[in-house]
């Protein structure tokens, strides 16, 4: 056990890698698009460089996660933040749009490859330390809540940055002029990110040692990643627990493509203009991450109110389903209590989404193995970004008004519903309920690898 950190050690280190890589991410969320338009694309370029970070990050999603099965966590996490500091480099200084798209593109990579890793690394070290049976609910929640609170100050950081270089002197201005228009005041929130992004190589590199690993070549990892891809697709499928866990995470993408596809749009109509808008959605952006960093603080507290992981889950998303209604039935509605309401609804969604997403994932981790941890947390990824690309493109083809916010509403219902029933484990079985907090237990677990054997 030398070298591998306690508990709570891992804890805090986890956090940290949570904040360190989410938090560059935050800081691009409100000048990206603008800064895009302002290296003059049109909106269909502009699609189209997202439509190149979503591909590139289902095509690699899988993989990657495999990879990090098999070569380890540490090294998988690196290159995540190696290909988001060449990503953040080359939208914020690019002006070429082939430059921008493969900066998009690098991005996509860079999330497929952080899919897992970090979250993998924290459960090994503790059952590494304390067995199968160690509590993982709380570190989830505080990695889950500090992920969401990155976000939260990334993204007003990221906003008030190029304004606040635009006031006195107007210090944007002369950085722009000094550089040959190379640099933009949006371009800095970008730049930023990217001198963090090295903080969290470096960090990644020295704070996450890992158990010892049987020695791997780049083409043995290679050939062992579609084995484990295998496996993970298996087991969602034969894993009854595995598997409510996956389609959760396909109703959660659903839920929160209809949330940012469709609230831009409705604060723009709210303040009148489309610039005054950006700026309510960049403030209604930040509240539901911080709404969200609360529920995952408040999952263990709910799991242990609920009287089990996945009664709070049940709640959790019910929540959530709640306040997509909220937002549905609001939709063609004016004056301020429906203001109220709404914004009320967007709060919920974000709450409960937080609240169950931490006692999700704890219960998986009891069902999953460490040979293939990091990949069924891809197939989990996986399984919201294809269903959040599908019920974005269905949604905006349907009429305004209420409509399309029910159609996120009802997939994230229909996920909670699927914990209303027995609890059962693989084959049907019932298993134990998680423990306390601080309890140790060892309930049965379906490594991927016996799952494709």
């Amino acid at each position: 056990m030398s070298g591998i950190p306690e508990p709570s050690a891992a804890r805090r280190r986890y956090v940290t890698v949570c904040v360190l890589f989410w938090l560059p991410i935050g800081l691009t969320i409100a000048p990206l698009i603008l800064l895009l338009t302002e290296r003059g694309m049109t909106l269909v370029a502009i699609a189209g460089c997202f439509a190149a970070h979503s591909l590139t990050a289902a095509v690699l999603e899988l993989p990657t996660g495999g990879l990090s099965d098999v070569l380890g966590r540490r090294a998988v996490l690196a290159a995540a933040g190696v290909a988001n500091l060449a990503a953040l480099v080359l939208v914020a200084l690019g002006t070429a749009p082939w430059q921008l798209g493969l900066g998009m593109a690098l991005m996509g990579a860079g999330r497929a490859l952080s899919s897992g890793p970090a979250e993998a690394w924290y459960v090994d070290t503790v059952h590494a330390r304390s067995g199968p049976g160690a509590e993982l609910r709380t570190g989830l929640a505080r990695g889950a809540s500090a992920t969401s609170a990155a976000l939260a100050g990334g993204t007003l950081l990221g906003g008030a940055l190029p304004w606040l270089l635009g006031l006195g002197p107007d210090l944007g201005d002369r950085l722009s002029g000094a550089t040959s228009g190379m640099v933009l005041p949006l371009s800095v929130p970008l730049l930023l990110g990217a001198a963090v992004e090295i903080a969290f190589v470096l960090y990644a590199l020295t704070a996450l040692p890992e158990p010892p690993r049987p020695a791997a070549t780049l083409r043995g990892a290679l050939r062992g990643i579609p084995a484990t891809v295998a496996g993970g697709l298996r087991l969602g499928g034969r894993d009854a627990l595995v598997r409510r866990v996956l389609l959760s995470a396909a109703g959660a993408g659903s839920a929160l493509a209809v949330v940012e596809l469709l609230t831009p749009g409705r604060t723009a109509a709210l303040t009148g203009a489309p610039e005054s808008g950006a700026v309510l959605f960049a403030l209604l952006a930040c509240a539901g991450f911080a709404c969200s960093a609360v529920g995952s603080h408040l999952a263990p507290l709910a799991a242990r109110l609920a009287g089990s992981g996945e009664r709070a889950v049940l709640a959790g998303l019910g929540a959530a389903a709640g306040g997509l209604f909220l937002l549905g039935a609001t939709a063609a509605a004016d004056g301020v209590g429906p203001a109220v309401l709404a914004a009320t609804g967007f709060g919920l969604v974000y709450l409960g989404r937080g609240a169950a997403g931490p006692n999700e994932n704890e219960l998986m981790h009891r069902r999953v193995g460490g040979s293939g941890r990091a990949t069924a947390l891809s197939v989990q990824s996986l399984a919201l970004q294809l269903s959040a690309a599908l019920t974005g493109s269905v949604a905006s083809l349907l009429p305004p008004g209420p409509l399309p916010w029910l159609l996120g509403a009802v997939a994230l219902l229909a996920a909670a519903l699927l914990w209303s029933g027995p609890r059962s484990g693989r084959g049907g079985r019932r298993f134990p309920a998680p423990p306390a907090d601080g309890e140790r237990q060892a309930p049965p677990r379906a490594d991927i690898r016996s799952a494709v054997e």
